[in-house]
């Protein structure tokens, strides 16, 4: 699965992790840096995206109304992009057992 990348974090991570997480995008990529939770949520849905964000309004709307989209809650606080990109690599196993589970809305990393 691909992810989009919500504005909190940086466009960055979608080269510096390609090789795990193929054609990842970045709102900022898809003209939507400055869209709302629910626009997002709508986009990535459409385009079978899993949204990776710092943004706790994601883990509320993914038990609203399940996946898909999926979720991926990275909760770091006010981090570096090699951090956020270390912990995605980190637990790129878990990730991956995540993505596959149909049944499974939300992921919190920290």
């Amino acid at each position: 699965m691909t992810f989009l990348f919500d504005e909190n974090l940086s466009p960055q991570l979608c080269d510096r992790l390609a090789d795990l997480y193929p054609a990842s995008r970045h709102v900022r990529d898809v003209g939507l840096e400055r869209g709302d939770d629910a626009v997002v949520w709508r986009y990535a849905l459409e385009h079978g995206l899993a949204i990776v964000s710092k943004d706790a309004d994601y883990h509320q709307l993914s038990f609203l109304y399940g996946p898909p989209p999926k979720v991926i809650w990275i909760r770091l606080g006010n981090c570096s992009t090699d951090r956020a990109a270390a912990l995605l690599r980190e637990r790129a196993t878990e990730i991956r057992t995540f993505l596959i589970d149909h049944q499974a809305a939300f992921l919190a990393l920290a």
